[in-house]
């Protein structure tokens, strides 16, 4: 993204902690399951237009947060529980972009892919909705999303010039040797797919692209919120800053319970290189994924970063 909100990608991906934690030593071991601040949407289910539950407000700062909503100020329902026509219209463009029935009401579906752990950047930005073809929809903010096909690119067409094909990557202090392992293959199908090359420096402060896990407000302005729902985040380029949120549990194999490694690293190394998010759900770049999920590299993928950079 463009503006300060942020050229960042927040993924495929709400209490901070007060001071930032280090990287992890190694990623969390599996857990049964992750409850997220998203689950709080798990008791709306049902609520449509015209009613009046607790938590609604909730729900319209979290389509505020993807890019949904934009009450003004003043706006009557900005800051209550009433299922209004925004509200209706916000969660109707929603269901369309994630390929559910555009009821407008918070059916079962629709509940189940909103609280899905995901990549935290919006949506819709400026108006743009680029999950839809770069369809202008009303009611957005943020930075505008040019789209081709489906796949989806920074305003600007934000890329690495072609004399920074050749990129070094390094891991922060205590990454484990899973995660720098997982990370390295990730960055090798990147490679096979494009012309670019990485290749890993011992040099932290001096590499094109860090990656670490961190927890909490880690100074990059956009920080984590232990496990709400976002999994990592990336910056556009040529920032180069890749985080995982350290309170999730990533393993290198499919677990109940956990992410995988290097399915996150695709997501967050496409953001990277300047692709925004698909609406193919098959793709590497689509918003969200499940636990104990594997994805590789989709068509789409392709077709995106060969048009970027053609």
């Amino acid at each position: 993204m463009e503006t300060k909100v942020f050229q960042l990608f927040l993924c495929i991906f709400l209490v901070s902690l007060p001071l930032p934690l280090p990287s992890h030593a190694r990623p969390s071991k599996p857990k049964a399951e992750n409850p997220t601040s998203f689950d709080f949407i798990k008791h709306l289910e049902g609520c449509h237009k015209g009613e009046t539950v607790k938590d609604l407000q909730q729900l319209k700062k979290y389509l505020e947060a993807f890019g949904y909503l934009n009450y003004s100020p003043n706006q009557a329902h900005a800051n209550d529980d009433n299922f209004d026509d925004s509200l209706e219209a916000a969660v109707k463009t929603y269901q369309l972009n994630y390929h559910l029935k555009t009821t407008g009401a918070l059916d079962a579906l629709t509940v189940s892919q909103m609280t899905a752990p995901r990549c935290g950047v919006p949506d819709i930005v400026n108006g743009t909705n680029w999950m839809r073809g770069g369809k202008k929809e009303a009611n957005h903010t943020h930075s505008t999303i040019h789209t081709v096909s489906h796949f989806t690119f920074f305003s600007g067409n934000l890329k690495w010039p072609p004399t920074r094909y050749q990129l070094t990557y390094a891991f922060a202090p205590r990454t484990s040797s899973n995660a720098i392992s997982a990370v390295a293959r990730a960055f090798n199908t990147w490679a096979s797919q494009t012309q670019f090359r990485f290749s890993r420096s011992q040099n932290f402060a001096s590499a094109d692209l860090k990656i670490g896990f961190y927890r909490g407000d880690h100074r990059d302005g956009a920080p984590f919120a232990g496990q709400n729902g976002v999994l990592a985040h990336a910056f556009a380029p040529t920032d180069g800053r890749f985080h995982y949120n350290g309170d999730y549990s990533f393993t290198v194999n499919p677990v109940a319970g956990s992410f995988h490694l290097e399915t996150v690293a695709l997501h967050e190394i496409g953001h990277l290189l300047g692709l925004g998010h698909s609406d193919v759900q098959d793709a590497i770049m689509w918003p969200s994924i499940p636990p104990a999920t594997t994805k590789g590299l989709n068509a789409d993928d392709i077709q995106g970063i060969s048009t970027l950079y053609a």
